[in-house]
């Protein structure tokens, strides 16, 4: 069995598969309580209309991962990120209750005490699907404060990564790789009074507003969805960055989801083998990101790179993604392709990545391809855990594995 879904934000890419288990209708927000912070979401609701639905009350989620389309359902399932995350963590430790369908077709209302409440991040729909969750919110305000600020070496840019995040001056926090010798750490600041407004939904490119500008001025809306406009960076392989195709562009496609689907379309009808996707998160623990980003820009050499600290609220830990509490980390996200070199094979340099990962004590996000032998995988993601839990709420094995989903070719 399967999810059906309409939209996507993985790049795990596999042949169509007719039908599918339907509950795209479970995409309302049901209800915003906005005495107690607290909302009632289904699991199919976009973060954009989530949004919508609390900015109103002056509240959003505590973490509102960068793309509109990514669901809550998903973000909690799988894993979201943001710009909150140094303070707030991930999006699943702000969920206060969910209600899981599960592979043996019952529905179970899952606290933090429960085994399946706490294995069910990273378990990407093969525990059950969900359908209900009660998330807490957080007070903003109107206008978010930017400050980019320059850095010309990975140790450096890691230092104060580390330093912002342990004095909290900062209301959000992450960071944009050009090259070896130019970066940048954005530091965001809650206002209520800005001087003016930029608006990075048109013509304007907010990635390259972080090069020639020191300080900008965003409302909280377009603060939480400025990375969308263009998917970060990645607008620039449809053309859509060229000046002239973006007056001609019309701006409601000017969104994450029409070039996911235009990537999509492209790897059916003109599939390559003589280039690697290189698309992928990894967190890596701040004393390791000048080593790890130093291995990136040798061995790999995609630019631009995200960089977006995180430290887990929850002391108890989620067991198939183990990160340490006590650790302040840096997701490094990357999302290009790279040539076969000669000699090479195809997910050659993702091993490589893997393996760096690894060493340096990080984890890696399972949205996209991976390469993990089946003992690899398991080790990094908690096999015997995952066993136990899928064997008491997927007895008969209805939902596909957490490996055989997530690992190329299986």
């Amino acid at each position: 069995m399967r999810l059906a879904k309409k939209t996507s934000n993985l790049f795990r890419f596999r042949a169509d598969q007719a039908g599918g288990l339907d509950v795209g209708r479970f995409d309302q927000v049901l209800s915003v309580d906005p005495v107690g912070r607290t909302a009632q979401v289904q699991g199919m609701t976009t973060y954009e209309n989530l949004v919508a639905a609390t900015l109103p009350h002056g509240l959003m989620p505590l973490v509102v991962p960068q793309l509109k389309t990514i669901t809550i359902g998903g973000a909690v399932a799988g894993l979201g990120i943001e710009s909150s995350s140094f303070r707030n963590g991930l999006p699943h430790e702000s969920v206060r209750e969910l209600e899981i369908l599960t592979g043996d077709g019952e529905v179970v209302v899952a606290k933090p005490d429960d085994d399946l409440f706490r294995a069910f991040p990273n378990s990407y729909g093969t525990l059950g699907y969900a359908l209900r969750l009660e998330i807490e919110l957080e007070p903003v305000r109107q206008y978010v404060r930017l400050r980019h600020v320059p850095f010309g070496s990975f140790e450096e840019c890691a230092a104060v990564i580390e330093e912002v995040c342990e004095d909290g001056s900062a209301d959000f926090v992450d960071g944009t790789v050009f090259s070896r010798g130019e970066m940048y750490l954005t530091l965001g600041h809650y206002v209520d009074i800005a001087p003016y407004t930029s608006d990075y939904t048109g013509n304007d490119i907010y990635y390259r507003s972080i090069q020639k500008r020191r300080t900008d001025h965003l409302t909280i809306h377009d603060y939480l969805w400025r990375w969308d406009t263009d998917w970060f960076w990645c607008s620039r392989a449809f053309g859509a960055q060229n000046p002239v195709v973006r007056r001609l562009w019309p701006k409601r496609y000017l969104r994450s989801d029409v070039y996911r689907k235009l990537v999509a379309q492209h790897r059916r009808l003109r599939p390559r083998t003589d280039v690697e996707p290189v698309i992928q998160d990894v967190e890596i623990p701040v004393a390791g990101l000048a080593d790890f980003l130093d291995f990136f820009d040798r061995e790999i050499g995609i630019s631009p790179v995200w960089l977006c600290p995180v430290r887990l609220r929850d002391t108890t830990g989620w067991p198939l993604y183990p990160m340490n509490a006590d650790t302040l980390y840096v997701n490094v996200g990357f999302w290009s392709e790279v040539p076969v070199r000669p000699g090479e094979k195809m997910g050659d340099r993702n091993r490589l990545i893997e393996r760096e990962v690894a060493r340096l004590g990080g984890h890696k996000s399972l949205y996209s391809d991976s390469y993990y032998t089946e003992d690899e995988f398991w080790r990094h993601y908690n096999g015997s855990h995952y066993r136990s839990v899928k064997a008491r709420y997927d007895q008969t094995n209805r939902l596909p594995d957490l490996y055989a989903k997530c690992v190329r070719g299986r």
